[in-house]
């Protein structure tokens, strides 16, 4: 089977869920940047000096994989959404790393090139927490899902200045 279908010739796409919807629908934008993201995220992987950043990023690229499905899904429901749980072990991720990197300031990004490319990532991720809300205005969305997307972007700064930690190179404003 070639992965060229021609389905899509027309400018509609395929949902997860089986509906058509066009290429430039709420939820194909929203599922764009979750691509986006992912791709970043696997991109700033491979520069990760810290065994535990690049298991984090990884880790995030499975759940983002659910994230894409929740979105690309009306009817029937995707069958494995972000739960609470998913959006309260992140928040104690990033309690975590606040407890053993307390920052003191607003920092100047990228200071090694695992962090700028973290940082790349996460721009992206809020590029698409923002890309949800606007859907949210016209379809449902959980509000776990918003949660957690919310939290995402604050994880991968905290990423980002854990790789400059382990070099000495944070950099305040």
């Amino acid at each position: 089977m070639s992965i060229t279908t021609k389905a899509g010739d027309d400018g509609s796409t395929e949902l997860w869920s089986g509906e058509r919807v066009s290429k430039d629908d709420a939820r194909i934008e929203a599922c764009g940047e979750v691509d986006e993201l992912s791709s970043l995220l696997g991109f700033a992987r491979l520069a990760a000096g810290l065994g535990e950043t690049a298991e984090a990023l990884q880790s995030l690229q499975r759940e983002l994989s659910r994230v894409g499905g929740e979105i690309a899904s009306i009817d029937p429901p995707f069958t494995n959404p972000i739960q609470s749980l998913d959006e309260v072990a992140l928040n104690a991720k990033i309690l975590g790393i606040e407890a053993r990197l307390p920052l003191k300031g607003f920092v100047l990004p990228g200071q090694t090139e695992a962090s700028a490319r973290i940082d790349l990532a996460r721009t992206a991720a809020r590029r698409l927490e923002r890309r949800v809300v606007a859907l949210a205005r016209e379809a449902a969305v959980s509000d776990t899902l918003r949660r957690y997307l919310n939290r995402l972007s604050d994880y991968l700064y905290l990423l980002a200045r854990s790789e400059e930690a382990a070099e000495g190179k944070i950099k305040y404003l």
